[in-house]
């Protein structure tokens, strides 16, 4: 572009351009010292102040005059606030459809409606074949009017697996056993179910989100913890001194012990024909000759001698208290035998 010619009349408006840029200010005070004239083109010029307004460092006020060929009178065709080289700029402006990131929607909000969206392709339309629609409606559910398209499924398959339900999650380190053998997975259908399925365990942090076959958690239904030692002491034992527990002893009780009586010693040396009873006398019952079954003494016969023994004394009279023994009645007379 060839250098413009310089324009007396325009670049001596200066305070017309003054008086635009105040009156486009929020306060006056805004517009700063007069920073220069800069010739944009043949009868074009535009002057520059500086910005005072707080955040607009290295910005400028920047009113853009001209005139007309052969005129003698500046005219104003623009008046904005522009940045200089030293200026604070803001970031570059982001479609809305790029800037958006997970969360951002809240209640209440609703995105506008994207027809190019390459995430979807248009749905199934009915054929009029009864096999080829049962399918595609009924199993694949693809009567909408778009459904996922290859790079849509890719996009969220890549997403899920690289997010926090994906095996490199902290929670699926640790674990010690992966989704794909919990009682818990809900398989997805079509080819997002080779990799995904869905939580169902209440208990599990992931419960009702969309988790990888690898990812894993410390929920898994098949996974134990091993019971470590209590710190607090051992209890001492309970007596339990309000019950009373009946024991039968009739069948614990031993058997009563058999024992043979011996016959004394002066039966042994008693002449044979004293122990000889005549076959004469009256006979001897079968059963009374038998003796005691329990002691296994025998009963004596009618008219035989028998033995008189010292009483012992059993138990119960030891019991007893000794009986006084009254003293033999002095014989009359002097009881001295000296004399």
């Amino acid at each position: 572009m060839p250098a413009a010619v310089k324009d007396a009349v325009l670049e001596r408006a200066v305070d017309l351009a003054r008086a635009v840029a105040v009156e486009i200010a929020e306060e006056p005070e805004h517009v700063g010292e007069y920073l220069g004239a800069v010739r944009e083109s043949e009868r074009l010029v535009s002057h520059r102040f500086a910005c005072t307004a707080r955040g607009y460092r290295g910005w400028a006020w920047t009113v853009t005059v001209a005139r007309v060929p052969r005129g003698r009178t500046a005219t104003v065709c623009e008046a904005e606030l522009l940045p200089g080289e030293d200026a604070i700029l803001p970031r570059p402006w982001v479609p809305w459809s790029e800037r958006l990131r997970p969360g951002d929607i809240g209640p209440g909000d609703v995105l506008p409606f994207r027809p190019d969206d390459p995430r979807l392709e248009p749905g199934w339309t009915p054929t009029g074949d009864p096999e080829l629609d049962e399918v595609a409606i009924d199993e694949l559910a693809l009567a909408r009017v778009r459904v996922l398209s290859p790079q849509g499924r890719d996009e969220a398959a890549e997403r899920w697996y690289r997010g926090s339900h994906g095996p490199t999650s902290p929670g699926a380190v640790a674990s010690s056993a992966a989704c794909a053998s919990c009682g818990f997975l809900v398989p997805l259908q079509g080819s997002l179910g080779t990799v995904f399925g869905v939580c169902a365990n209440a208990w599990s942090p992931d419960d009702g989100k969309v988790v990888s076959l690898d990812h894993g958690c410390g929920a898994h239904s098949e996974t134990d913890v091993e019971q470590g030692p209590s710190e607090w002491p051992s209890p001492d034992p309970l007596v339990d001194e309000t019950s009373v527990e009946i024991v039968d002893r009739a069948a614990d009780a031993p058997a009563p012990v058999v024992v043979a009586a011996t016959a004394p010693a002066e039966d042994a040396a008693a002449p044979a024909e004293e122990a000889e009873v005549p076959a004469e006398e009256a006979p001897v019952d079968a059963a009374d000759d038998a003796g005691d079954a329990v002691t296994g003494e025998t009963t004596p016969a009618p008219g035989t001698d028998v033995p008189v023994t010292e009483d012992v004394p059993s138990d119960e009279d030891a019991a007893l208290p000794p009986v006084p023994v009254e003293e033999a009645a002095a014989p009359e007379g002097d009881g001295d035998t000296s004399r």
